[in-house]
């Protein structure tokens, strides 16, 4: 890791999000079918679905309307994200090149879910009272997927290249 100061960020960026909007915030769109009408689940905890509300209520009614093209992006994050960030984390932080190829397929798809969604928060039939806000709430899955992309630009991202080799 001393070599790969940089990758502390994408360590960080998955562990918060495998651990926090995967499975707390996300999930509570998924066990909350009717915000204005539900009972608190076991999980996620009362006041994390509190401030998801508030957040929805006050920034996001996008959110808070959960039309079915964004539960599907919630689906996505849930099945298929999540597990992309614990093993993202282990080859993070041990440095093991195979995980390029997910790595890709996560900024790509990544990439488009947030556009669409933004574009949705804009445009769409239940826009951002202040967009400008939920773009900076958003900013985070914008740019990292070409931040990952970046990093992964490498045939083998964790390994360090050999000298140049000059035909004698």
């Amino acid at each position: 890791m001393r070599e790969r100061p940089w990758d502390l960020f994408f360590i960080a960026f998955f562990a918060v999000n495998a651990t926090v909007i995967t499975y707390v915030v996300d999930l509570e769109q998924i066990v909350v079918a009717d915000p204005g009408n539900f009972d608190y689940p076991v999980w996620p905890p009362g006041p994390a679905i509190d401030l998801v509300h508030w957040w929805g209520n006050n920034y996001d009614p996008l959110l808070m309307a959960r039309p079915p093209f964004w539960q599907m992006t919630i689906w996505i994050d849930l099945i298929f994200f999540g597990p992309f960030y614990l093993f993202a984390l282990y080859a993070f932080i041990r440095g093991r090149d195979w995980i390029k190829v997910p790595a890709l397929v996560w900024s790509g798809t990544m990439l488009a879910n947030v556009l669409i969604i933004l574009m949705d928060e804009r445009y769409g039939v239940t826009p951002a009272p202040n967009f400008a806000i939920v773009l900076a709430a958003n900013a985070a899955w914008l740019v990292t997927p070409f931040l990952v992309m970046w990093r992964m630009r490498r045939e083998r991202p964790f390994s360090r290249p050999g000298p140049a080799v000059v035909p004698a």
